[in-house]
């Protein structure tokens, strides 16, 4: 949903909040924010905000910060990538061809929803008028977002460059472009959440686990830290260096969600590399069941392996220690 939709609906919604501001207080914190930008905006439209500005403080009702650092820390803390690549492979069978593609861009990217989809539709529109060479940069393989502000450089939101593949992108040519509402729809009528946010979340996070600096992972998600290093020493020495090096990370980002964690136990002195000839495998259907019998304890249990040429289900592998 676009931010101006969603002023609208909140608008509409909300309407009663306009001349009894106290009844914002009743809204939940998670959106409070979102109703009282809807009722300043709605102000400005009528010509009364200054009237409304003083309901406002006579009601007591004020801007809600729910980014404090509190919230910052339990975000670090609880780290809710383990069923991502559980949730991205559902979301890929639900999805039609051209939806699955904009999804691993999303992946790669690490941009934000509607910054995806406003890019992955340029791109296709482009190609179709032959001026995607204005938008993509195929010698430095970045899409030069800066150029089109109107859609990338918002007040509060912006994305200047995002450096993807040139097959990823001929992949994209040839598809179809996307609808936000559609993709919705489809995931939430099979009870699927909608968790793109954390998709930029692990795009941040990988990169940064694989040696690229914080300040260039906040540039290439749009952020200009306010730090003095940052604005004004900060240089990128060797642009197309940088290029590969993210473009050598960014390409493993998929495969690297789909096996985050690799099949190995061990016990006093007794391994099981039940696997070796399988290069990947998904812990998320993992079961395990531990019984006692004859001396042994016996360990029951059933996962999805995935190769790159098939994928192989084991179940009921028994282990005696």
């Amino acid at each position: 949903m676009s931010y101006a939709l969603q002023v609208f609906n909140n608008g509409i919604r909300h309407f009663d909040c306009l001349e009894n501001p106290h009844n914002i207080s009743a809204i939940p914190t998670s959106t409070r924010g979102n109703v009282l930008k809807a009722m300043v905006n709605l102000s400005k439209f009528l010509g009364s905000y200054e009237k409304y500005k003083t309901k406002l403080r006579n009601n007591c009702v004020k801007w809600v910060n729910t980014d404090d650092s509190f919230n910052s820390f339990l975000r670090i803390i609880n780290n809710n990538h383990n069923n991502l690549g559980e949730w991205y492979t559902t979301a890929q069978n639900l999805l039609r061809d051209n939806e699955k593609l904009w999804l691993k861009f999303n992946l790669q990217t690490g941009l934000r929803k509607q910054e995806s989809i406003n890019s992955f539709n340029l791109i296709i529109e482009l190609s179709q008028q032959n001026k995607l060479s204005e938008y993509y940069n195929a010698e430095l393989e970045v899409l030069e977002h800066f150029k089109y502000a109107d859609l990338f450089l918002r007040a509060t939101k912006k994305v200047y460059i995002s450096i993807v593949g040139k097959e990823l992108i001929s992949e994209i040519v040839d598809s179809q472009p996307i609808s936000y509402s559609a993709v919705r729809k489809r995931l939430i009528r099979h009870n699927q959440h909608l968790r793109f946010k954390e998709l930029r979340s692990y795009f941040a996070t990988f990169l940064r686990n694989n040696g690229i600096l914080a300040e260039y992972i906040d540039l290439l998600q749009g952020r200009i830290p306010k730090s003095f290093f940052a604005r004004h020493y900060l240089k990128v020495e060797d642009m197309k260096d940088l290029m590969t090096q993210v473009l050598a990370i960014t390409e493993n980002l998929e495969s690297a969600l789909l096996s985050w964690l690799f099949l190995f136990f061990q016990f006093e002195n007794h391994a099981l590399p039940f696997f070796d000839n399988f290069s990947y495998f998904i812990m998320n259907y993992f079961f395990s069941n531990w019984s006692y019998n004859n001396s042994f304890w016996t360990c029951s249990f059933s996962c999805v392996s995935l190769s790159f040429e098939n994928i192989a289900f084991f179940s009921k592998l028994e282990l005696k220690l």
